[in-house]
């Protein structure tokens, strides 16, 4: 018999710990936020202009991808895959902080847990100097 406890599965003495991209719904669950937070970013006077000209749909699947990794997913992005995408934005730590709280109010509407929220901000802010090169 399987019990799930607080994110974690307990099959007699063995237990087995579940990450939060497991926990929250894999990708199928990342997307749906993603897509959300492209709405809120969208709708932004100093974030959304990042966005003018750019294929959206590429940006939901890569976007999905990242923050699927922050949770402990498959990931496939290097720091310098990072750095490299962000170089020629001039992105500034004030749109960076926006970018930050939309993406945090957006899992907070999609009932992810305050803790999960502080892990994916706290994994944001680890790599503020890749994104934010100003």
């Amino acid at each position: 018999m399987i019990r799930f406890y607080q994110g974690r599965f307990q099959r007699g003495l063995v237990t087995v710990t579940q990450n939060m991209f497991d926990r929250v719904g894999g990708f199928t669950t990342v997307s749906r936020i993603v897509m959300d937070f492209y709405d809120r970013i969208l709708d932004s006077e100093k974030a959304g202009d990042f966005f003018e000209g750019v294929d959206i749909s590429k940006m939901v699947d890569h976007q999905t991808k990242f923050i699927s990794s922050l949770m402990g997913g498959p990931s496939t992005h290097s720091n310098e895959q990072l750095r490299r995408s962000h170089a020629k934005l001039d992105i500034d730590n004030e749109s960076f902080d926006e970018m930050v709280d939309i993406l945090c109010g957006t899992l907070k509407d999609h009932n992810l847990d305050a803790e999960d929220i502080a892990v994916i901000r706290n994994e944001l802010e680890i790599r503020r100097s890749l994104i934010v090169i100003k």
